[in-house]
């Protein structure tokens, strides 16, 4: 067992976003120093960073001397690529390991080795030609979803088909198609809701879970999260069964967030791994013992877990670039709201579609949490 990596020491971040941001925000406040490496400047990571690095990730010589200066690396996402990963071990301890990177930023990858592994998920097949397309509509009828293997997040990439007229149309769509595209084709999922569960393992094998949360999507970006979610208690065991035994079979060391559908016939099936900290546990910051983030710093330095417990129902609203359409949000206005936590990332410009923030509440039922984040948010 190594020794712990202890406070006063450098963490190197990989990545510059929002996770990254509030990464850095408990490593500081435990202690730590941190430095960033992005292809970017003036991120939300690198506002509050010691340090921050402008380098594309394949400049490998920059990740070596990045490396040299930490003495541990983690992720902010993970579509960092198996060579950065790979340089960056040379000189740190690296966690996770790029072999987690390689196989859950890759959704053939994942999906292959969920399945090897007997885990529940919807049945896929691998599309590279239109014939195969063709052969997965034929095995799965409509309507079913392609989605592109690599680099998706957000519902980028991914189309459904409901209709043979559309197929031509949705493998086009998929990057690659010009030449040859790597997908995959899954069938449709007849789901009562989306759950996630966050969990943290640390070295010597033990590991904290995050009771499941529930998830509401719009235009597929996640927009509302709930905890506790409003589900039984076996469906609660056994999602955090699944969360535990997908830790356990990757080897996770770090924060792993498992995204699953409840179908309505009271199923679990995974849907996507995230090896990072994830949109849903943002609540985590306000509303538990010891958040994703700790978690995270936690388990790269080699410290104990911290307790996962929640102090009180919690929900989460994402604040899209859209807010802005209209000029500045009326930040006061949301404010005004005592129970409502506001959480903005320092993004310098506002998308459609764009993370720009968050907001937290707490309160005495779930149910009331939910009121009281989209009250809000609905007054911004």
């Amino acid at each position: 067992m190594k020794l712990p990596i202890l406070p006063g020491s450098t963490i190197g971040v990989l990545g510059s976003g929002q996770l990254g941001r509030m990464f850095a925000i408990s490593a500081r406040r435990m202690g730590y120093r941190v430095h960033t490496l992005s292809p970017d400047s003036d991120t939300p990571t690198g506002q509050v960073a010691d340090v921050e690095i402008n380098a594309a990730y394949e400049d490998l010589d920059a990740v070596r001397a990045f490396a040299r200066a930490v003495s541990a690396v983690t992720f902010e996402f993970e579509n960092v690529p198996a060579a950065t990963a790979a340089a960056a071990a040379e000189y740190a301890r690296v966690r996770p390991s790029g072999s987690i990177l390689h196989t859950t930023q890759h959704r053939l990858r994942e999906k292959t080795f969920l399945a090897n592994a007997g885990f529940p998920l919807a049945p896929f097949h691998p599309v590279r030609t239109a014939d195969d397309l063709a052969a997965g509509l034929a095995r799965f009828g409509y309507p079913c979803v392609l989605k592109s293997a690599g680099f998706g997040y957000d519902g980028k990439g991914q189309v459904k088909i409901s209709a043979p007229s559309e197929a031509a149309a949705a493998f086009d769509s998929m990057p690659g198609a010009a030449a040859v595209p790597d997908a995959v084709l899954e069938a449709w999922v007849d789901f009562e809701r989306e759950l996630s569960v966050v969990s943290a393992r640390a070295a010597d094998g033990s590991a904290v879970h995050y009771g499941p949360m529930d998830n509401t999507h719009r235009n597929r970006i996640l927009d509302i999260a709930v905890s506790p979610a409003p589900i039984g208690p076996r469906v609660s065991r056994e999602a955090i069964a699944i969360a535990s035994s997908v830790l356990e079979a990757l080897d996770v060391v770090g924060v792993l967030c498992v995204e699953m559908f409840l179908t309505q016939s009271g199923k679990l099936l995974i849907n996507e791994l995230a090896p990072r900290p994830h949109n849903s546990g943002h609540l985590t910051v306000d509303a538990c013992v010891t958040s994703q983030f700790e978690q995270q710093l936690r388990a790269v330095c080699g410290l104990p877990l911290g307790s996962p417990e929640l102090l009180r129902p919690a929900a989460m609203a994402n604040l899209l670039g859209d807010s802005w359409a209209n000029g500045e949000p009326r930040w006061a206005a949301a404010c005004a709201h005592p129970q409502a936590k506001l959480h903005l990332y320092g993004k310098l410009e506002p998308r459609p579609g764009r993370k720009m923030g968050h907001i937290t509440a707490l309160a005495e039922t779930a149910g009331e949490a939910e009121r009281l984040v989209r009250a809000a948010r609905g007054s911004l």
